[in-house]
């Protein structure tokens, strides 16, 4: 659809109100059908919540003093096949979502991206764009144009349930601190006049972090500028008084908290630090949105990563965040000193915590080995020369078994994979290879490689990179050459697709599918946990929940009630390195060894 020459600004450049949108400015103060406010927000992503929990994750953000939920819209989420329309039904259902929202009493501000970081995969963005060679969050108009049939899609539907049209929209973010990123200005304006083209009349805003560098790229001239920010806000106020000096001071996310990744701390951050940081974002009728005020679950294998000079930052399961509502919806000290902040006077309606299982240890039945189970769900394979990447088998997430039969000569040999995106177990004639030597005999060696993404980067330059075997396997220094590669679609899994795994037995290794049951007179939460057990992942009566691994800082895996049914209930485990003999269910969360941790910008 193409965009209009001239976009419609949603405030006149003098910040009068209008018909147009619910929220305008003027002489640095923000109004709702001209009478002044402050938008008190909370992040809150539908995709993160069981939808049987949205109304109840709504109200209790209500009760933490707010008057806005904030929300993302992963594009990957609603589409993850280009040959099939995207969803909006059932856990995608954005607008029941937002209707929700506004039923509680409160506005909505809708963020489309189409990029969303949000530590989640690919920072929202399908893999069957990024598979090709485009130049993402750009003008290019091989981006642009996928980006605009996308919001073909989803921009009427939120359009739709803006104030203007009843609903609870009040606020629209431009793209997703873009500033970060680069300095494609054609691009911005792309996205805020394809938003209008689409019947956007609500404010506008972009966010960016609150340096030159950063708003130098992201902001336009005639849209609202917000900041994104972890600390120093009197810092952020005064630069955007020099650049802005007729617009309200708005915190599009304030970090609260922080995510973590496997392998490192559990990120906090303390109840004081917070409410001082808060204390100065909303003193002279500053605006904020707490990123998050409740976080929720990565569940299945939707966790993104960052990168750091080439090494992989893959990021846990829990998306707890330290927020003020835990990952559970437990009401933390947090949440009342925040709500102090905020000047809430009406009473706290919802429950501290919601019921729990009490706490229980069930044996795990090893079922079946790795490689059998894994060749018994029926897959296509692709053959060629080389190993086929994540892409070329249009795969988002996963493993992906890769075989050849090199002949190998009499003696021990070393094997070498060039380039391996996230991570790799070699196996030899069916026996794993701890230390990439096979010894030969002459013959041909069955060698297979079981790859798995770990994670596709959510954050910076390297967003849309690829995954799988990306270079060749060399013996010595001779390539491998012939490949079958079979995709292993773990996320699209159905339940007879567990089964078949799970009946690929005999177990005779310490790796491989297992399963637990678990009786449960009235459903509740509760938290899994494998001690034992070194890394995988679990399934919920065929749901998958998530990903585990013993090198933390997460323990415990989130099992929401609506996951569960009276009677009898089964997990399924995929273990890729040792298994256990036994499932915990917990009555509490365990996240790691916190480290308290606040996000600066220099």
């Amino acid at each position: 659809m193409p965009a209009p020459d001239t976009p419609a600004p949603t405030t006149p450049t003098d910040g009068a109100p209008t018909e147009a949108s619910a929220l305008t400015w003027r002489g640095r103060r923000l109004y709702r059908h001209g009478v002044p406010h402050r938008i008190l927000a909370g992040g809150l992503h539908y995709f993160r919540v069981h939808p049987d929990l949205w109304r109840d994750r709504i109200r209790r953000l209500a009760d933490l003093g707010l008057n806005t939920v904030d929300t993302y819209v992963p594009w990957n989420f609603h589409q993850p096949r280009e040959d099939e329309a995207p969803r909006f039904d059932g856990w995608r259902d954005l607008e029941r979502f937002i209707r929700l929202v506004g039923e509680e009493g409160l506005d909505v501000v809708v963020r489309p991206g189409p990029y969303i970081c949000a530590e989640w995969s690919n920072g929202g963005l399908p893999s069957w764009l990024t598979a090709r060679d485009v130049a993402v969050r750009s003008s290019d108009p091989a981006f642009t144009s996928a980006v605009g049939r996308w919001f073909d899609e989803l921009i009427p539907r939120v359009a739709a349930l803006q104030a203007a049209e009843g609903g609870p929209v009040v606020a629209v973010q431009v793209e997703n601190e873009f500033g970060s990123f680069g300095d494609d200005h054609a691009y911005v304006r792309w996205n805020r006049e394809a938003l209008t083209a689409r019947g956007i009349r609500e404010l506008l805003f972009t966010a960016d972090g609150p340096t030159e560098l950063m708003l130098d790229g992201g902001t336009l001239p005639d849209t609202l500028t917000a900041v994104t920010l972890g600390s120093k806000p009197d810092a952020a106020r005064k630069l955007l008084s020099t650049r802005r000096p007729d617009e309200p001071f708005v915190v599009a996310e304030f970090w609260n908290g922080w995510f973590d990744h496997w392998g490192e701390p559990h990120h906090v951050r303390g109840v004081d630090s917070v409410v001082r940081t808060l204390e100065g974002i909303v003193a002279d009728c500053g605006s904020v949105s707490l990123y998050m005020a409740h976080g929720g679950t990565n569940f299945g294998l939707w966790a993104g990563a960052n990168e750091d000079d080439g090494r992989l930052q893959p990021t846990v399961t829990s998306y707890d965040s330290d927020a003020p509502i835990a990952e559970d919806g437990t009401l933390t000290p947090k949440f009342f000193a925040v709500r102090e902040v905020l000047g809430a006077r009406g009473p706290v309606r919802v429950a501290e915590r919601m019921p729990a299982l009490p706490p229980a240890r069930v044996p795990l039945v090893h079922r079946a080995d790795l490689l059998p189970g894994l060749r018994a769900v029926p897959a296509p394979t692709l053959t060629g020369p080389r190993p086929a990447s994540f892409e070329q088998l249009g795969l988002d997430a996963g493993m992906v078994l890769h075989t050849a039969h090199p002949r190998v000569p009499e003696g021990e040999h070393r094997l070498v994979l060039t380039d391996v995106r996230d991570r790799a177990t070699v196996f030899a004639d069916g026996a794993a290879l701890d230390d990439l030597r096979v010894r030969g005999t002459g013959e041909r060696v069955r060698l297979e490689v079981l790859v798995e993404n770990l994670g596709r980067v959510n954050y910076g330059p390297r967003i849309g990179g690829h995954k799988g075997l990306l270079g060749p396997v060399l013996v010595d220094r001779r390539m491998v050459q012939g490949w079958d590669s079979r995709p292993i679609a773990l996320q699209d899994w159905s339940a007879a697709d567990l089964a078949r795994a799970g009946a690929a037995g005999p177990a005779t290794t310490n790796t491989g599918f297992a399963e637990a049951t678990v009786h449960v007179d009235t459903p509740a939460d509760t938290f899994l946990a494998l001690p034992g057990s070194r890394r995988g992942l679990v399934w919920v009566n065929d749901f998958l929940l998530g990903r585990y691994w013993e090198i933390g800082p997460q323990v415990t895996l989130y099992c929401p009630a609506p996951l569960l049914r009276e009677g009898e209930n089964t997990v399924t485990v995929l273990e890729l390195e040792h298994l256990g003999s036994t499932l915990e269910l917990r009555d509490r969360p365990q996240l790691g060894p916190p480290e308290e941790y606040i996000e600066e910008f220099d």
